[in-house]
C-alpha cells in the first residue's frame, strides 16, 4: 500500500463553512419551489410517503470518494462497490440478482430522471462534494417516481448560503496517489442563485489495473421570474477513464486481494465515459391551490470499454419531459403528472487482440456486431391524501407504465436479420397509505404494487434476438412503521417492518464469458425489519456527541425457483446479507472542531444460488477529524484527515453471484475492498 502525502499543500481559496456541517443550513428546493428558501431537510417523495434522508452534514463524515458509505447509512440501503467506476446498489433485496451495475430503482438528480432507457442507473456519475441531499424511497410506495420495486434515489445538489456570494476551493491527497479538487463560485440573491463547480480526481487505486481519472463541471443556475415563476437550468458535465481489474477467485483474494483479474489485466480493461446531462425546469403558481413544475431535460452518454473477451463501443443519447401539478381539493392535496423519457442506444462490438499485442493491452480487431435500439418509457400517477380527522390522514395513488423496445440489427453477416419490437402491457400499480400522528410522532402503514422491466441483457437471447417470452418482474409489498421523538426530541427512532412478494423473477443466467440470457424463473419473499437510532446530546457547553445505530434484517428467500432442473425454493436470496450494522458518532465543538467515527458491520453474503458458496461476515471502521478556523470574517478554512478501514481487514466489498470459471479456474466471486488508507484535505471559503 502506498501513502503519498506531499509536505505543502496546493493553497486554492475556496469555500467551506463550520456551517455546512449543520444540517439546518443545508438546503435549497430547487426544482419543486416557487420561493428560494432555506430548509432543514427537502421531501420529495410526496404526503405522507416515508422516506430517508441523508443532509450534507453526513456526507461530510466520510472521505470524498466514499459513496458507498454514504448511502449505507440508511437501513434497507446496500451499496456493492467493485470499483470507483462499479457500484451495485440494492434496496430490501431487489437489485441483487444484477450481475452489474444498478437497476430496478430510479434515480433522479435535482428531480430530473437520469436511469437509462433500459433501467441502468450510475451513482458514480456524480460527484459527493457537490450534493447537499439526498432523499431515498425504498419500495414502489413512491409511485410518483416510477413505482419500481427496488424505490427511488432523489440526489439534491449544494444550495448557495442565502445572500451571499462565495468562492470555494477544495483539495485532498491520500494513498494511492490520491489527488482530489473542488472550485466552485456561487451566488444567491432575493430572485438569482447560481453555483458553478469543477472538480477532478486521480487516483492509481488499491489493486492492479485500478486507476482512476474524472472531471467534471456542474453549472446549477435558478431565477426568480416573477412572484409565480421561477426557471431553473441545470447542466452536468463527466469526462472519466477507469480501469478494470474485476473480480477474482477465493485463492487470491485471501492471499493477494491487490492483483486484477489476469485476463484483465493483460488486456489492460478500461473504460471511457463522457456524460452530459442538461435540464430546464420552469416552476409556475396559478393561485395558492395549484402549482406546476415542469422539465425538459437531455442525457448522452459516450462509452468506450475494452474488456478481455471483446471491445465495447457504444452511445446513449436520451431525452425526456417530467411535469407534476400539486395542489389542494375537496379538503385535501392532490398531485399528478406524468414522466416520459426516451432514448437511442448504438452498440458495436469489435475482436480483442491484446493476446497478440506484445503485452501492450487492449488492441482493436474485426467488426463482431453492430446494433441500435430504441427504447421509450412512460408513467403516469396521481395521489391524493385526505385528513380523516385530526390525527388520522389517508392517501391513495396510482401510477401506470408503459415500456417498449425497438431493436435493430446492423451486423448481417449470414443473411438473418435479428431486428424486432417489443411492448409490454401497461402495468397498473395502485398505492394505500395511512398516518396517524402521535406527539412527537407518527405511525404509518402502506400497501403498494410496484414493477422491474428487464434490462438489456435480459431482454435479448445470446444470439442478439428480442426474447419474446420476457415479463416484467412484479410485486405486492406491506409496510408498517414508526417514527418518534424522544427524551424532548434528544433522541430520533425509526422502525420499519416490510412483507414484498414479487412473481416473475428475472434471471440473467450466464452462458459465455460475456453471453448471458434473461428469463422469469419464479417467485422471492422479501421480509425486513429497519431500525434507525439518532441522537443529539449535549456533553458540556459548546461540545455536542450525536451517536447513531442502524440495523437491518434481511429475510428473504425464494419461494418457487426451479433453474436447470433445480429446485432453489426455501434457499436464501442469493447476494443479500442477512444482517447488516451501521454504528458511530460524530462530536463537535461549536463546529470548529470535530471527529467522526463509524463501523460498519456486513454479514456472511450467499454467492450462489444453492447456498454452498458463502462470503465471510466482516466489520470495518472509518475515521475522520477536522479544524476549522476562521481567519478573518470573509476568509474560513477547514484542515481533516481521516482513515479508512482502520485495521486492515481483507474483505469484499463487492461479489460477484453465481460466478462459473471458464477454463477450468476458480470462479472469481470476490472485489476486494481497500486496504488501510488516509488522506487529508484542505477547504477554503472566501466570501467575496
Amino acid at each position: 500500500m502506498k501513502v503519498y502525502f506531499p509536505w505543502i499543500l496546493p493553497i486554492v481559496v475556496l469555500l467551506f463553512t463550520g456551517q455546512q456541517l449543520s444540517a439546518q443550513q443545508d438546503s435549497i428546493t430547487f426544482l419543486d419551489e416557487v420561493i428560494l428558501s432555506k430548509s432543514l431537510t427537502i421531501k420529495n417523495a410526496y404526503g405522507i410517503t416515508p422516506s430517508s434522508s441523508i443532509t450534507s452534514a453526513q456526507i461530510d463524515a466520510f472521505g470524498p470518494l466514499d459513496a458507498p458509505q454514504v448511502l449505507n447509512q440508511i437501513p434497507g440501503v446496500h451499496v456493492l462497490s467493485g470499483a470507483l467506476n462499479t457500484n451495485r446498489i440494492t434496496m430490501r433485496g431487489i437489485g441483487a440478482r444484477t450481475l452489474y451495475g444498478t437497476d430496478k430503482l430510479r434515480l433522479y438528480y435535482n428531480n430530473i430522471p437520469v436511469t437509462n432507457g433500459s433501467g441502468f442507473s450510475s451513482i458514480e456519475a456524480y460527484d459527493l462534494a457537490t450534493l447537499g441531499h439526498i432523499e431515498v424511497i425504498k419500495g414502489p410506495k413512491g409511485g410518483s417516481y416510477g413505482a419500481n420495486l427496488g424505490g427511488a434515489i432523489i440526489l439534491n445538489s449544494k444550495a448557495p448560503n442565502a445572500g451571499n456570494s462565495e468562492l470555494k476551493s477544495s483539495t485532498t491527497l491520500g494513498s494511492y496517489q490520491l489527488l482530489k479538487e473542488n472550485i466552485s463560485l456561487s451566488q444567491q440573491t432575493d430572485k438569482l442563485h447560481l453555483n458553478v463547480s469543477y472538480n477532478s480526481i486521480g487516483t492509481n487505486g488499491y489493486r492492479q489495473n485500478n486507476s482512476f481519472d474524472r472531471d467534471g463541471i456542474l453549472v446549477n443556475l435558478g431565477v426568480l421570474l416573477n412572484k409565480k415563476s421561477k426557471l431553473d437550468v441545470l447542466v452536468n458535465y463527466i469526462d472519466y477513464v477507469a480501469q478494470i481489474p474485476s473480480s477474482i477467485n477465493k485463492t487470491d483474494f485471501e492471499n493477494n486481494p491487490e492483483i486484477a483479474a489476469a485476463n484483465w489485466n493483460a488486456a489492460q480493461g478500461f473504460e471511457a465515459n463522457k456524460y452530459t446531462l442538461a435540464g430546464v425546469n420552469y416552476t409556475y403558481s396559478f393561485n395558492p391551490m395549484l402549482t406546476n413544475s415542469t422539465s425538459i431535460f437531455y442525457t448522452y452518454l459516450d462509452h468506450f470499454e475494452p474488456r478481455p473477451f471483446n471491445i465495447l463501443d457504444e452511445f446513449t443519447s436520451g431525452f425526456g419531459l417530467r411535469s407534476v401539478f400539486k395542489g389542494k381539493a375537496l379538503g385535501g392535496n392532490f398531485s399528478f403528472g406524468t414522466e416520459l423519457y426516451k432514448d437511442e442506444y448504438f452498440w458495436e462490438t469489435f475482436e480483442n487482440l491484446y493476446r497478440e499485442n506484445n503485452d501492450n493491452g487492449s488492441l482493436q480487431g474485426d467488426k463482431l456486431s453492430e446494433n441500435k435500439e430504441f427504447r421509450t418509457q412512460w408513467f403516469g400517477f396521481a395521489n391524493y391524501n385526505y385528513p380523516l380527522s385530526d390525527k388520522l390522514t389517508a392517501q391513495v395513488g396510482l401510477s401506470v407504465n408503459i415500456t417498449s423496445y425497438d431493436f435493430n440489427d446492423r451486423f448481417v453477416t449470414d443473411g438473418t436479420n435479428s431486428s424486432a419490437e417489443r411492448k409490454f402491457d401497461p402495468i397498473f400499480n395502485p398505492s394505500f397509505g395511512l398516518q396517524y400522528t402521535l406527539t412527537n410522532g407518527s405511525i404509518f402503514a402502506n400497501v403498494s404494487r410496484g414493477f422491474s422491466n428487464p434490462n438489456l441483457e435480459e431482454t435479448l437471447t445470446p444470439d442478439g434476438v428480442i426474447n419474446p417470452d420476457i415479463a416484467q418482474e412484479t410485486g405486492w409489498n406491506y409496510e408498517i412503521g414508526l417514527q418518534q421523538s424522544l427524551l424532548k426530541k434528544r433522541i430520533h427512532l425509526s422502525a420499519n417492518a416490510y412483507l414484498m412478494k414479487v412473481e416473475n423473477l428475472l434471471v440473467a443466467e450466464r452462458v459465455g464469458e460475456d453471453q448471458f440470457i434473461g428469463k422469469n424463473a419464479g417467485k422471492t419473499t422479501h421480509k425486513g425489519i429497519e431500525l434507525d437510532l439518532k441522537s443529539n446530546l449535549t456533553l458540556a457547553p459548546k461540545w455536542d456527541l450525536q451517536p447513531y445505530a442502524n440495523y437491518t434484517l434481511s429475510l428473504h428467500q425464494f419461494n418457487e425457483f426451479v433453474n436447470d432442473g433445480i429446485n432453489y425454493n426455501g434457499n436464501a436470496l442469493t447476494g443479500v446479507p442477512k444482517h447488516r450494522l451501521n454504528t458511530g458518532f460524530s462530536l463537535q465543538h461549536l463546529h470548529k472542531f470535530g471527529w467522526y467515527l463509524n463501523h460498519n458491520y456486513v454479514a456472511e453474503i450467499p454467492l450462489d444460488d444453492a447456498n454452498t458458496v458463502y462470503s465471510d461476515a466482516y466489520n470495518i471502521f472509518h475515521t475522520k477529524i477536522y479544524f476549522t478556523p476562521k481567519l478573518s470574517p470573509i476568509l474560513e478554512t477547514q484542515f481533516n484527515v481521516g482513515i479508512n478501514n482502520i485495521f486492515d481487514t481483507n474483505y469484499a466489498q463487492s461479489v460477484l453471484i453465481n460466478a462459473v470459471g471458464f477454463g477450468g479456474n476458480q470462479p472469481r466471486y470476490f472485489y476486494p475492498g481497500n486496504g488501510r488508507n488516509f488522506y487529508i484535505g484542505l477547504h477554503v471559503k472566501y466570501s467575496l
